[in-house]
C-alpha cells in the first residue's frame, strides 16, 4: 500500500511562506541530527498512538514544511530566570515527527527516552532538546487541556529538580516567539 505524502496544502494561515522561507537553519548538522523523513497520515497516527497525546496542528503543519531541524532563531524570552539564562532559554533544534533520527520524537534520544531515562515529568511532549546536551527541554504540557487538547509550551529544567517554567499558551505562539541570539549579545 502506498503511503500518502502529505503537502504543504493544509492549515497554511498559521506561517505564512514568507516566515516558513526564512525559519529554518539549512545544515548538514541540522539535516542529518533532525530532518525526519516527509510526513504521512500514517505516520502522524502512529506516532500520536505512540506518545498517547494528539499533537497540535501548528507542530503539524510546520513538521509538513520540513520534519524537524534547526531554527535560525534559537532562543525565547522568559518572565523568570533559567538554568540557562536570567531572562531566556536556548534550544539546539525542533524534533520531528518520526523514529529514524535521534532527535526525532520517537527517535533514540526523542520524547519516551527522555521521561524514561532521564525522568523528566510524564505529562507531554518533549519537542526540543537544548544546548545542555539533555539537562533542560521544551515540553508540550498537556495537563490543562488532557491528551486531546491544545497544550501550552514549557521549559523543564533537570538540573533544578525539574522546574517548570511556562513559555508560552501554545505551539503556534512558542514559534513565533522564537528571537536570535544576537538579541542576548552585550
Amino acid at each position: 500500500m502506498e503511503k500518502k505524502r502529505i503537502g504543504n496544502e493544509a492549515d497554511n494561515h498559521l506561517f505564512s511562506e514568507v516566515f516558513l522561507t526564512d525559519f529554518w537553519e539549512d545544515s548538514e548538522y541540522a539535516i542529518e541530527s533532525y530532518q525526519s523523513e516527509p510526513l504521512t497520515d500514517e505516520l502522524i497516527d502512529s506516532i500520536e498512538k505512540e506518545l498517547g497525546y494528539k499533537l497540535p496542528s501548528s507542530y503539524i503543519q510546520l513538521m509538513k514544511h520540513r520534519n524537524g531541524g534547526v531554527p535560525k532563531n534559537t532562543n525565547f524570552p522568559t518572565e523568570e530566570s533559567t538554568s540557562w539564562a536570567e531572562d531566556h532559554i536556548a534550544i539546539s533544534g525542533i524534533m520531528g515527527i518520526g523514529r529514524e533520527k535521534s532527535y526525532s520524537l520517537c527517535g533514540d534520544l526523542g520524547s519516551p527516552f527522555m521521561v524514561e531515562e532521564w525522568g523528566y515529568p510524564d505529562i507531554g511532549v518533549v519537542i526540543c532538546d537544548c544546548p545542555s546536551a539533555g539537562h533542560d527541554v521544551v515540553m508540550l504540557d498537556y495537563r490543562a487541556c488532557g491528551t486531546n487538547g491544545e497544550p501550552a509550551v514549557i521549559h523543564v529544567d533537570q538540573e533544578d529538580d525539574y522546574k517548570i517554567t511556562f513559555l508560552a499558551a501554545n505551539f503556534e505562539a512558542f514559534i513565533k516567539g522564537l528571537v536570535n541570539d544576537e538579541q542576548y549579545d552585550t
